[in-house]
């Protein structure tokens, strides 16, 4: 089983290939737009492997919560190549992907989502499943729901981004998981193509969460900001 896996929710771009259970993953250059870098990573990270496109089965993508632009980066390319190559795309979950790269049975995870704002899902290892809690949301670091009862984890870039959320969160430790990666997408991915899974890339889309993009400049000048 051959899987190239995309993530490009946030500004730490990334692309992984999974090879019978062995990963390479590379990060796309720092300060550079994922847009124009992801497509010569995947070349070159294929040409290392020495395998040819044709020999993927599946193209995985991180879906989202995460940036609008980048999310629609991910998927685009995913479908692109899919359709290229008649292969079935599988979108993954970057809040998902973020708890199974953390490792911990029960893991919280708060993901910046800018504007004041994060996403948040907590996960509970069941066998080799992740299985959601509730429901993934967006809301202001005063209100992100904190962890249940019992042993949990927490991990993301959401929880150092914003001090009102880092002391909420104060007795549950941190990981070192920060933003989602390809390789987890791509450990995710791999055996549920290789169950049949795949869709059809027509059927890919991101999944925003929240369908504001940006703050207006009343907004804005409100927390202190700048026209």
């Amino acid at each position: 089983m051959n899987v190239l896996a995309l993530e490009t929710a946030t500004d730490q771009g990334s692309v992984a290939l999974w090879r019978d259970g062995v990963l390479l993953s590379r990060e796309c250059p720092a300060g550079e737009q994922s847009s124009l870098t992801l497509l010569p990573l995947v070349r070159a990270m294929m040409a290392e492997a020495g395998l040819a496109m044709a020999d993927l089965d599946g193209i995985a993508f991180g879906a989202g919560p995460g940036a609008f632009t980048g999310l629609r980066v991910a998927c685009g390319v995913a479908q692109g190549l899919a359709v290229a190559l008649d292969r079935p795309v599988l979108p993954v979950v970057t809040l998902e992907a973020m708890a199974d790269a953390d490792g911990s049975p029960q893991v919280a995870v708060y993901l910046d989502a800018r504007m004041n704002e994060v996403y948040c899902g907590a996960y509970r290892r069941v066998g080799e499943v992740l299985e959601l809690q509730g429901a993934i949301t967006v809301c202001p670091p005063a209100e992100a729901p904190l962890p249940a009862a019992g042993d949990w984890a927490v991990c993301g870039n959401g929880v150092p981004a914003y001090p009102a959320l880092s002391q909420r969160l104060a007795a549950w430790p941190l990981g070192g998981q920060r933003v989602p990666t390809a390789a987890a997408v791509a450990r995710l991915a791999a055996p549920r193509l290789a169950r049949g899974e795949g869709l059809d890339p027509a059927l890919a889309a991101p999944l925003y969460i929240r369908d504001k993009v940006a703050l207006t400049v009343a907004e804005r000048l409100a927390q202190g900001g700048k026209a």
